[in-house]
């Protein structure tokens, strides 16, 4: 039977090398001075860290880093040459609209709570509507489809657990349904695949290891497997589709973490990776850019200006697959052959931001140990994630290159 495949929306394409995977390569340092609690956000292919703390005072300065000329470049401090009394540390960052934002934070004087738009075209800094919920350090935020999500975080009056979101097109906030977990602060953070997700941080009644995704088209919560680390809070997180990364952070007894987990979109498990290069410690910052991923700063008893790219496991079929199966050849450019055990119900395409969607590829084959996908070559170059489900929902997976 010939059925139409799903498939998917156009990415920025990355190469899989023969490099060895799950090992941490040393990146250049940071320009400035060592600090941590900064806030991060991704823009047009590359990374920036803005604000945060170190030994002497609160920041406001920005740095880019260019990931083929692997350097560190300055950029405008928040606000620009006029922004004095902007710098803070524990900020909330995001990227939307093709604009970085940064806000919320603590500094000298008070907790925050202004937005910041950064214009990478014209390289200036304005003033946003402020935040509508109370003025508040370690929120957590993420964007999705040009739409900015922040909550949670620790105010005047304690710890929050409400949620809002920020459109960039009207400069508008509106208040959405509290977020489902405990209230916290130090939370991780991150989108990915068109959902955002929340995990860890602290509460009132301690340290937290839960871990949830939220899904904006329906303003839902759903909690996930526990991340299997201590619990902790000050820890880092980013998404490349299928595969989320937390690590790092201070935990239940004050010790500090060099830890790497990564969580399975389709599983819905953790993996426990190489321990972070740089060590132990809190309050860093991670990005993700084009299928990459990056950590670094942070403090363990002092602070640090170190960076190190995180060179990532690219298969997803782990153990908790039920279906092992074959996809030849690979990389491809035309069709692809895939043969297995057990007759397939279905098949999913992924991009790697998780998006989905009908096309013109063609399957031959369904109900049968061995199909035939063809057509690859109407879809841009670049890595995707093939799923295969049989009659009782058993699943395998595997990421594939058409080139």
């Amino acid at each position: 039977m010939i059925r139409s495949l799903l498939t998917l929306a156009l990415i920025t394409s990355f190469t899989i090398t023969t490099s060895a995977q799950d090992v941490w390569i040393k990146r250049d340092s940071v320009n400035g001075p060592p600090r941590g609690a900064c806030a991060s956000f991704e823009l047009k292919g590359e990374g920036f860290v803005a604000t945060g703390i170190n030994m002497e005072e609160f920041k406001r300065k920005m740095y880019s880093y260019d990931l083929e000329q692997d350097d560190w470049d300055d950029e405008l401090s928040l606000g620009g040459e006029t922004g004095g009394g902007l710098d803070r540390a524990s900020a909330i960052g995001f990227s939307a609209g093709g604009f970085g934002f940064i806000g919320l934070g603590t500094g000298t004087s008070s907790l925050k709570k202004d937005l910041w738009r950064y214009d990478p075209e014209t390289e200036t800094w304005t003033q946003m509507a402020d935040f509508l919920g109370e003025a508040r350090t370690g929120a957590v935020a993420f964007a999705v489809d040009n739409v900015g999500f922040v909550g949670t975080g620790q105010s005047e009056s304690g710890l929050h657990d409400d949620f809002y979101k920020y459109v960039v097109e009207t400069n508008t906030w509106e208040a959405l349904g509290d977020f489902d977990g405990l209230a916290r602060k130090e939370a991780v953070g991150f989108k990915m695949g068109g959902k955002g997700y929340i995990g860890t941080g602290r509460s009132n009644t301690g340290y937290l290891k839960d871990f949830w995704e939220y899904d904006p088209t329906e303003d839902d919560w759903s909690q996930k497997a526990d991340f299997p680390g201590t619990p902790r809070m000050g820890a880092v997180g980013c998404g490349v589709f299928p595969s989320a990364y937390l690590m790092l952070g201070e935990d239940n007894s004050f010790e500090y973490q060099d830890d790497v987990w990564e969580w399975n979109y389709f599983g819905n498990v953790w993996t426990q990776r190489a321990d972070y290069m740089g060590g132990p410690r809190t309050q860093a910052n991670a990005f993700a850019v084009d299928g990459r991923v990056f950590v670094g700063l942070g403090y363990d008893g002092v602070y640090h200006d170190d960076f190190y790219e995180y060179d990532r496991v690219l298969s997803t079929n782990e153990e908790y697959m039920q279906l092992d199966f074959k996809a030849f050849p690979n990389p491809t450019s035309e069709y692809l052959t895939i043969q297995t055990q057990k007759p397939i119900h279905e098949i999913r395409l992924y991009d790697m931001q998780g998006k989905i969607r009908e096309g013109q590829i063609i399957i031959d084959g369904y109900g049968s140990t061995s199909l035939r996908i063809s057509g690859l070559d109407k879809l841009s170059k670049g890595s995707y994630s093939v799923v295969l489900f049989d009659a009782e929902n058993n699943r395998g997976s595997k990421i594939i290159l058409i080139q």
